[in-house]
């Protein structure tokens, strides 16, 4: 009866239960604001560091974006980690269940931690590796100092990202905001401070944005480990009792659901960083237009991935009551408000793309106007693949809140790496088209990447991922 009680409370709270198609998409909304929020925060520390590394010049510019891709290929593969203990512990909450989301969580952290152990290797060979990949020396060296610093916040960018997952479900994703805000803020004022010499400090150039966003990461890391220690709303989680104790049930079961969606991620994530690979081939000002290009669909990208994240959650807590009819709306609400939103950005991106390039560069640089040019076009491609980028991306955080990763992974697979790369390689090399035809590559795996995963989630009665 204990549990009953505590199931029902725990339904209440997350909105899932009993609601019109209106009331699933004001929940949505109310879950998937701060996340988006999250999402924009974390990003603008990407877009500081690459607009004021762009005022040094085009080569400290490609280098920084040769640089953070690695960073962020090795990362990225990390956060399915922390995405994998989202349905656990959502599922867990949903059926009242503080433990489960606590064994959830730890787990995750452990995970994790061990993993950002194992990257510490390959990210001090950055440079040695990019050169063999054909990057031009002196940006090589560039990026190998830049990653000399940086791979250190891989530590607490992780362990920011499992936290995240445990205020999501708990209800407290406005905290996250908060604190990524001050995150954002503070790696814009190290930046400042460390890549111009300013308030007394060296001037260390990209050395100096390496250095910012150690420090950002560890801000917000503190931050939200205080938070979670002391807040007396959390209290009944436990979440660091006996931190030292293993959980391997838990722990293995984060890694088995956490691995696909890792390669899931890292088939997206390494098409975009093997573009970057491709266009260093073609030139130093065709990479600077790329990372710009990249920036600002990031930017766009951040609102359906956060509104997949809320998805996520709200799948799991459905999917943990059982409750069929408000995990097939759960879903499709936030599959139509992702879809009508990036339709708004692609317009955006047609209407003045000469206007957002702009924002990222110094007009008296030599090369302003050359990267200005070359970077127009891939927005205007960027614009076509928002619709499909928002799609696929809140498709696969649906399936997610129905535990389903493997096929997913697969899926991914296929529209990424045996069409997404081929064309974008052919239309850029033996077709001649340059830049935009490694853009139109990139579109054209997103767009299969969508179909597949929304059509799977449609027909998710036939393939048993709905709750019985």
């Amino acid at each position: 009866m204990l549990q009953d009680d505590a199931t029902a409370q725990a339904a209440a709270a997350s909105g899932v239960a009993g609601q019109t198609w209106l009331g699933h998409a004001r929940a949505t909304l109310v879950l998937g604001l701060p996340l988006i929020g999250v999402q924009l925060a974390q990003v603008t520390m990407n877009v500081t560091d690459t607009i004021m590394v762009g005022w040094l010049g085009a080569g400290e510019l490609a280098a920084t974006v040769l640089a953070t891709q690695a960073f962020f290929l090795f990362f990225i593969f990390g956060s399915g980690f922390a995405h994998a203990a989202v349905p656990l512990a959502a599922t867990a909450e949903g059926q009242g269940d503080p433990r489960g989301v606590r064994r959830s969580i730890r787990m995750s952290l452990w995970v994790l931690m061990l993993y950002g152990a194992v990257t510490m290797v390959p990210l001090a060979l950055v440079g040695p590796i990019l050169l063999a990949l054909g990057q031009e020396p002196e940006i090589s060296r560039l990026a190998a100092a830049y990653m000399a610093l940086g791979q250190w916040s891989m530590f607490p960018a992780l362990a920011i990202l499992s936290l995240r997952a445990y205020l999501t479900v708990v209800n407290r994703a406005y905290l996250m905001l908060s604190v990524i805000v001050a995150g954002a803020l503070a790696n814009a004022g190290f930046n400042y401070v460390f890549i111009f010499g300013h308030l007394g400090a060296p001037a260390l150039g990209i050395v100096g944005a390496a250095l910012a966003t150690v420090l950002a990461n560890l801000t917000m890391a503190g931050l939200l480990i205080g938070y979670t220690l002391a807040a007396p709303a959390l209290a009944r989680y436990e979440l660091y009792a006996r931190f030292w104790r293993p959980d391997w049930p838990a722990f293995l079961e984060v890694v088995r659901l956490g691995l696909p969606i890792s390669a899931t991620i890292i088939a997206e994530v390494g098409l975009f960083a093997t573009s970057s690979i491709m266009m260093g081939w073609l030139g130093t000002i065709p990479l600077a237009a790329h990372g710009i290009a990249l920036q600002i669909a990031a930017i766009s990208f951040m609102v359906p991935l956060g509104l997949a994240s809320a998805a996520t959650v709200r799948v799991g807590l459905a999917a943990g009551r059982g409750d069929r009819v408000a995990l097939g709306r759960a879903g499709t609400v936030v599959i139509l408000i992702s879809g009508s939103i990036a339709f708004l950005a692609a317009m955006l991106f047609w209407l003045v793309p000469e206007r957002l390039v702009g924002l990222f560069l110094d007009q008296a640089n030599e090369n302003a106007a050359d990267v200005l040019e070359t970077a127009v076009p891939l927005l205007l491609v960027a614009a076509v693949f928002q619709l499909a980028d928002a799609l696929q991306a809140v498709g696969a955080g649906v399936l997610r809140g129905m535990k389903d990763t493997r096929v997913p992974m697969i899926m991914a697979l296929i529209s990424y790496w045996l069409v997404g790369m081929p064309v974008a390689y052919l239309l850029a090399f033996p077709a001649g088209v340059g830049a935009p035809g490694i853009w139109w590559g990139l579109a054209s795996g997103l767009a299969v990447a969508a179909v597949m995963l929304n059509w799977r989630y449609v027909r998710r009665e036939r393939y048993g991922l709905a709750p019985e």
